[in-house]
């Protein structure tokens, strides 16, 4: 009974906030109906995830029940399992699953819950902040990126990826209204620090290159964000190199990590590895982002992915065509921070992480900001491009006219001779 109360509650508040929200960014009932679809569909994926985790094992499942072999706590209680990463899910864990004894299902809603309100804050951004939209085969790619299902899988449950991608999002979401929203960016900062170090590292550094170069912000906001971001940047990497187990940030030792991690990851340990140290990097780089493609695929979400990357490696074509200083100078601050934290950790990640089923969950806490940084260049060179064939439409209205203006006094003025 407690577990419908508390899925049923969470739903109605959700879609009640769906349509605030709506009113709020004056966002069109078209779409307010698409983010009532979304949640649904959100729950549906939280379902799926625990059938999936049942029958095929995961980490997920350890979280719920406690049974992480790596985290080991005599006499537990909530306050001992306080700490970053894998400690900091337990935490959170602790009381629904053990005080309050909620099913594994539920907590794969509940979770999947804080995965939808991530989804949310992007959607609500671009279609507030787009100049356009965009089809590829007649399919216009907002709303329909936006029911990948990676988005949704690997945010859906139990685990750090739904509370990295939620932070995340929230974050960019608190840094494009900075003036209003900073304290929100604080506390989002805080839950993906405490989840992933690493990403709380590289999002911190990348809204402070975001706010260097963001033409929208003042210049004396510009020195205080960027002075800020960067004091953060610094006293976090001592926890950071601790919790990665780090001596230094230093190229060796950041190929030594990758190594392991690769070693690890290696095909014979895993299905659907890759021999990852035998890629040069532009290979490594691909299979990063582009990866897997149909050929890989093993099972079905790895089939489905194979979509969502074709379309990935459909829409990178098109950055060189559309890239312009205006564009990049024009670009929501959400996108240019998200961008600058997906090149260092996309950087990091192609060189450890040889199994296409940790690619694809590791990557879905960022990519969807390559994705909207691509939909972005070409949506606004459409944008400008209608704009001229506009201003050259009304050029030509207006040539027409004092044409015809010519045409009636030269008429008016022989008319006035004859007489």
């Amino acid at each position: 009974m407690l577990d419908i109360i508390f899925i049923v509650s969470g739903i109605i508040a959700l879609v009640n906030s769906n349509s605030s929200m709506a009113r709020k960014f004056n966002i069109s009932y078209k779409y307010e109906m698409h983010l009532h679809y979304l949640l649904f569909y959100h729950v549906f994926f939280s379902m799926f995830f625990t059938w999936y985790i049942l029958n095929f094992g995961g980490d997920s499942y350890g979280y719920w029940k406690f049974g992480m072999e790596q985290v080991i706590i005599r006499d537990p209680s909530w306050m001992k399992y306080w700490g970053e990463s894998t400690k900091f899910i337990l935490w959170l864990c602790y009381i629904p699953s053990q005080v309050l004894g909620l099913s594994y299902l539920t907590g794969n809603i509940l979770f999947g819950f804080l995965g939808f309100i991530g989804i949310r804050y992007i959607f609500i951004m671009v279609a507030d902040l787009f100049p356009a939209n965009h089809s590829v085969l007649n399919i216009s790619l907002f709303p329909t990126v936006f029911y990948f299902l990676n988005l949704h899988f690997w945010s859906s449950g139990v685990g750090k990826d739904a509370i990295s991608f939620w932070g995340i999002a929230w974050f960019m979401f608190s840094i494009q209204n900075y003036k209003s929203r900073w304290w929100q960016g604080l506390i989002a900062l805080f839950f993906v620090y405490m989840a992933r170090p690493h990403m709380g590292q590289a999002l911190i550094s990348g809204a402070g290159i975001a706010f260097l170069l963001g033409s929208e912000v003042k210049s004396t906001y510009k020195v205080a964000l960027s002075s800020l971001a960067l004091i953060g940047a610094v006293y976090l990497s001592a926890n950071t190199l601790e919790s990665l187990k780090l001596t230094d940030f230093s190229l060796e030792t950041l190929e030594e990590f990758s190594g392991t991690k690769v070693r690890d990851l290696s095909s014979g340990n895993v299905g659907s590895g890759v021999n990852l140290a035998s890629y040069s990097w532009p290979i490594k780089l691909f299979t990063y982002m582009f990866r897997p493609l149909f050929i890989d695929a093993h099972n079905i979400v790895s089939f489905f992915s194979s979509f969502e990357n074709a379309l990935y490696l459909w829409l990178s074509f098109f950055i060189y065509r559309n890239w312009t200083p205006e564009a990049i100078r024009d670009m929501p601050l959400f996108i240019k921070a998200g961008m600058i934290t997906f090149i260092p950790v996309t950087l990091a990640f192609m060189n450890s992480l040889s199994n296409l089923g940790i690619v694809m969950r590791m990557k879905n806490m960022t990519m969807i900001y390559f994705l909207l940084f691509c939909f972005f260049l070409i949506t606004y060179n459409k944008k400008l491009r209608y704009l001229k064939a506009l201003e050259k439409q009304k050029y030509y209205a207006r040539r027409e006219a004092i044409i015809e203006e010519k045409k009636k006094n030269a008429l008016a003025a022989s008319s006035g001779q004859q007489e």
